[in-house]
């Protein structure tokens, strides 16, 4: 009987340990030792391949499994001699041999297996000169595309560097061919850049520069053409121009926003062919150059639009008014003389006028939209007033044709509904211009000029002028004008617009800056780095921009309903009107004019259009103040309905800026060899752990050694050679795969992560030399943040692939009860579909590549601002500042935005819902008495003016938090 220590993958709790224990049993010839989550060990005799499959059936995995790729094997005789030599090994349970590759489970080392090849004659490929690669990526449309590809990439010998929709950027030791096979694979294409970059080893080693503080990616959005509309008055408008533009060649999705009467149109169709579409469905559009012309025309719009509407309100009031007043105070309305009925025609000419001035867009836009088949808004003001001005002309001019009582005119009524939705439409533009002022605050930021250094002479340029690569001089109060990385001073920076972060953060050489951050003192050069729509102010206010205009849900419902309600409208007042007609009490025509007209003008669904882009409008530009960028406003409803919260630890609890804070030794290395050792292994790795390594080293001075045969094991650890030293560095279970005893470092292991910090084994040739002890501090406000999450009702979870014992320490420091650890990669994503299993809603919080996945799969995905831009390429939500605090902020404005629109929705709706069925008099056996059309106009009107008001208290949120740093 031979003694055999096998690692386990996903077995997550001791159910599933009892389980493979039940199975084990039910093997001859093999002993249960020991087992747990992690590893079992057992006496087999010659029964592997039994135990093997026995576990794989259950759902997990047991043992260790190499893919050698093999050279020298030139026909059958060479793969049997192999398969003959790995038959008698008691250690392998299955395997698989052709000429060029070697497949082998079991639980032999992958040393000993090479040592068998090898001794037969042949060799194993190593590769040890990894190359560079950089590729252009096509096919990728959004944050789930980069997550799924991130997955498929997510190999040992293969290294992300950096990963979004346009561009692939990594070191493995696969050829080209290989990644781009891998990358079609996945279903999109990659195009490989010409100049490859071998990673080789030199005998001069320089030590890497201190990096500068992470600096927040925001990831570039499709491609996006935004336009100025005119013409657009109600939700069915809308439905009207997204058909007509989508109906364009080359255009993949389109936005139309009524609330800022614009359209964010993806794709590349030519432009002049979308504005012609436009304006064939009879509508008009202009393109927006750039920010300063958009906001500048929009402002000249709302402004000509204010103006014109109160114009025209007045002179319809001017009129309606005291007409109104002459038949409330006894004045008679009936044509009874030929002295009346001059007095009348006089007064309906004059209510002609105005229906033909102030009230010639309603006319005008219900002609168009009857050539084109639709009915709007438009239609239903224009039916009224047309109905009432002719029902009132035709007793004028015939009298006799109808009884003494139906001889009553509506001039008043015309003139009145005009008035009245006209001034509530200037209310409504007035009150629309202020929800956009979060982006014209950002706007705002940016400077127009920048100072110029050169040849040491300060020139003030515009910024039109500045190209990326030139030095400027940043003064204090001065507004930073373009990205850049400080070269030269110290001063601190307000950077509360950009993160909502309060306190001003301290600059030196080797800091970035952003573009619309203010200099409070000293005196910067910098160097331009991203300049133009490149800049991070520029790409927020693009995100903002694309946020404001999409659309949840309820959106799209209140568009479906809106498309159909308009005509359904027309359909209810044609029955009203028949009704009353037919079965109503004389004058039969006058009742059927006045309940059908007040059903037409009581119906303008104009609040239903308005209802949720004023919200989303205001939601979205109120979370850019807080420093809290979203996607999408789907994901602001997601994120309403959240009930779990999953918590990446390092850069996300933690600050990402661990430092090794302890050490064991069990050979003969010292303190500064041990680390020395280490560093020179870890000197080309991207890991924050790796990093932590070598800065140790750079404070102590030590000369770093060159590496070679350099290999990643993701989740693990890596390997190489160090000055002639065969080198791993890893966790425990990177160790046992590598047959490296460890269990006498076990009590030093855990006195290391019950200190909270993270121990790391490095073993030297063979053999254990030491542990690493690497410690991240956590965020100042972690807890805090994380209390007040559990205050809201939200189950909070850590997930870390760090060690149990770290993680817990961790949590308990926080309140955290619910955490998972040494989970690899591609096990977080596996965790949100547990939860989601579970019937939980999950918001995962993280900032890393092996995040991303996790972040495209659950509900609402937050990334941290500092972290990979594969993060926030698969998140909805970016927090700008560092701060957990963020996520919460972002949950509790998600809520209230869509408790917002549900409120506009429903009074919408029920506004609607009752309105209509009382103009169409179904209180009149109560009351005897219809409801005018003028109040119908006035209830219209101030419908829209409470959406709008109503929409704009999200201006005032302010997040629960009381703490706020000071």
């Amino acid at each position: 009987m031979n003694t055999i220590t096998l690692p386990l993958a996903n077995v997550s709790c001791m159910h599933c340990v009892n389980k493979i224990r039940d199975a084990i049993s039910l093997l001859p010839n093999i002993q249960l030792i020991d087992i747990d989550t992690e590893q079992l060990t057992v006496s087999v005799d010659s029964s592997l391949p039994d135990l093997f499959d026995a576990i794989s059936a259950l759902g997990y995995q047991v043992g260790f499994h190499y893919q050698l790729p093999l050279t020298g094997l030139s026909c059958g005789r060479c793969v049997a001699k192999i398969e003959q030599a790995l038959t008698a090994r008691h250690d392998i349970a299955h395997f698989n041999i052709t000429k060029q590759l070697a497949d082998v489970y079991g639980a032999i080392s992958e040393q000993a297996l090479t040592n068998i090849i090898v001794e037969l004659g042949y060799q194993v490929v190593t590769h040890s000169a990894a190359q560079h690669y950089d590729f252009t990526l096509t096919g990728l449309s959004c944050g789930k595309c980069v997550a799924k590809l991130t997955t498929a990439l997510t190999q040992d010998n293969i290294e992300i560097i950096t990963l979004d929709k346009n561009a692939l950027n990594v070191i493995t030791s696969l050829t080209a061919d290989d990644i781009i096979a891998i990358v079609t694979t996945t279903g999109y294409q990659a195009t490989l850049h010409t100049d490859i970059e071998p990673i080789t080893e030199t005998d001069t080693v320089i030590a890497p520069e201190p990096e500068p503080e992470p600096e927040p990616i925001i990831a570039p959005q499709d491609n996006a053409t935004q336009l100025l509309l005119s013409g657009l008055t109600c939700a069915s408008c809308v439905a009207s121009v997204e058909k007509a533009i989508k109906a364009v060649d080359g255009v993949s999705n389109v936005n139309v926003n009524l609330a800022e009467r614009t359209a964010l149109i993806y794709g590349q169709a030519p432009l002049q062919a979308i504005i012609q579409a436009i304006e064939s469905a009879g509508y008009g559009a202009e393109e927006s150059e750039d920010d300063q012309t958009r906001r500048i025309r929009q402002q000249q719009q709302n402004q000509q639009t204010f103006k014109t509407h109160i114009r025209n309100a007045i002179a319809s009031l001017a009129l309606g008014v005291p007409l109104m007043a002459w038949g409330i105070f006894g004045g008679s309305m009936v044509i009874n003389s030929t002295t009346s009925q001059i007095s009348w025609g006089i007064i309906g000419l004059i209510t002609l006028a105005l229906l033909v001035t102030a009230g010639k867009d309603f006319y005008i836009n219900s002609w168009k939209a009857f050539l084109h088949h639709r009915a709007t808004m438009d239609t239903l003001v224009a039916l009224g007033t047309g109905a009432a001005w002719l029902f009132s002309m035709t007793v004028v001019l015939a009298p006799n044709l109808f009884p003494l009582a139906a001889r009553h005119v509506y001039f008043e009524a015309s003139a009145m509904i005009i008035g009245l939705i006209t001034i509530g439409h200037a209310l409504e533009a007035r009150a629309r211009s202020r929800t956009s002022k979060a982006l014209e605050r950002l706007i705002d930021l940016q400077p127009q000029t920048a100072i110029v250094v050169e040849n040491g002479q300060e020139i003030e340029r515009p910024l039109s002028a500045v190209i990326a690569g030139m030095t400027l001089r940043l003064k204090p109060g001065a507004k930073v004008a373009v990205d850049g990385l400080v070269v030269e001073g110290t001063s601190y920076l307000d950077e509360s617009m950009l993160t909502g972060e309060p306190l001003a953060v301290h600059k030196k050489a080797g800091d970035h800056v952003r573009a619309g951050t203010i200099n409070q003192q000293g005196s910067l050069l910098f160097k331009a780095e991203h300049i133009g729509s490149d800049t991070m102010l520029a790409r927020i206010i693009q995100l903002v921009r694309q946020a404001q205009s999409s659309k949840p849900a309820l959106a799209r419902l209140a568009d479906t309903i809106s498309s159909v309600f308009v005509p359904s409208v027309m359909i209810i007042a044609i029955i009203t009107a028949m009704a009353w007609y037919y079965f109503g009490p004389q004058p039969a025509s006058v009742y059927m004019l006045v309940a059908a007209t007040t059903v037409l003008i009581i119906a303008c669904p104009c609040a239903l259009g308005l209802a949720t882009p004023m919200s989303v409008t205001v939601g979205v530009g109120r979370a850019a103040e807080l420093g809290i960028l979203i996607k999408d406003a789907e994901a602001m409803q997601q994120a309403a309905s959240i009930d779990t919260v999953v918590l990446d630890k390092t850069g996300t609890l933690t600050e990402g800026k661990p430092q090794v804070v302890d050490y064991k030794i069990y050979n003969t290395l010292t303190r500064e060899q041990l680390i020395q050792l280490a560093a020179s292994l870890e000197q080309g790795s991207e890991h924050p752990l790796a990093n932590a390594i070598v800065k140790s080293a750079q404070q102590q001075q030590l000369q770093l050694y060159p590496h070679s045969d350099f290999m990643t094991y993701s989740g693990l650890g890596v390997s190489g050679t160090v000055d002639q030293h065969q080198l791993l560095l890893g966790n425990a279970k990177f160790m046992v795969q590598n047959a490296i005893t460890i269990t006498h470092a076990e009590m030093d292991f855990d006195f290391i992560a019950n200190q909270g910090a993270t121990p790391v084994y490095l073993a030297q040739n063979g053999a254990l030399a030491g542990i690493i002890g690497i410690s991240d501090p956590l965020r100042k406000d972690s807890l805090s943040a994380v209390k007040r999450m559990q205050k809201m009702g939200l189950k909070v979870v850590m997930l870390t692939g760090d060690s149990v014992k770290t993680a817990q320490v961790i949590a308990n420091k926080l309140g955290i009860t619910d955490v998972v650890a040494e989970v690899l990669p591609d096990g977080k994503a596996a965790q949100i579909t547990l939860l989601q299993q579970q019937g939980r809603r999950v918001v995962m919080v993280g900032d890393g590549i092996n995040d991303a996945p996790a972040l495209a799969l659950a509900e609402v995905g937050i990334a941290m601002g500092s972290g990979t831009d594969v993060a926030i390429e698969s998140a909805q939500f970016t927090l700008m500042r560092h701060s957990l605090h963020g996520v919460a902020d972002a949950l509790e404005l998600s809520k209230a935005t869509l408790r917002n629109i549900k409120e506009n929705l429903f009074g919408a709706f029920v506004y609607n819902t009752l309105g209509i069925p009382i103009a169409a008099g179904v209180l009149f056996p109560l009351t005897g008495t219809l409801l005018s059309p003028v109040i119908a106009g006035a209830a219209m009107a101030l419908s829209s003016i409470t959406v709008v008001s109503n929409a704009n208290r999200l201006r005032l949120f302010k997040p629960s938090r009381q703490d706020q740093e000071k």
